[in-house]
């Protein structure tokens, strides 16, 4: 495989991991946080970095929109609901615990 196809491999993969995500709405990003370490806050922060790494002009709006398909304050709206104490105590001690490490 060359760089070129590898390149193609993983921008279809990433496009894939996005399309999955959007099709689970209900999967909160508090969940994925407790369960993968990432989000898709994280994802799209990850995506400005790679803009900025290749000199690419493009805002926080506009990566997030690029992950969640919609501007970010629509998605929150409609899809975001608020984290439980439950949530929010493990998200709390795992923070935590990455500190100490």
């Amino acid at each position: 495989m060359n760089e070129q196809q590898k390149t193609e491999l993983e921008a279809a993969a990433f496009r894939r991991l996005v399309d999955h995500l959007d099709s689970n709405k209900q999967v909160q990003n508090i969940e994925l946080m407790l369960l993968a370490d990432f989000c898709r806050n994280c994802l799209s922060k990850w995506y400005l970095a790679a803009a900025e790494d290749r000199g690419i002009d493009l805002s926080d709006a506009q990566a997030k929109e690029a992950v969640y398909k919609m501007p970010y304050s629509e998605w929150k709206a409609n899809h975001q609901l608020p984290a439980t104490d439950e949530q929010m105590t493990a998200f709390n001690a795992k923070s935590a615990a990455k500190k100490r490490k």
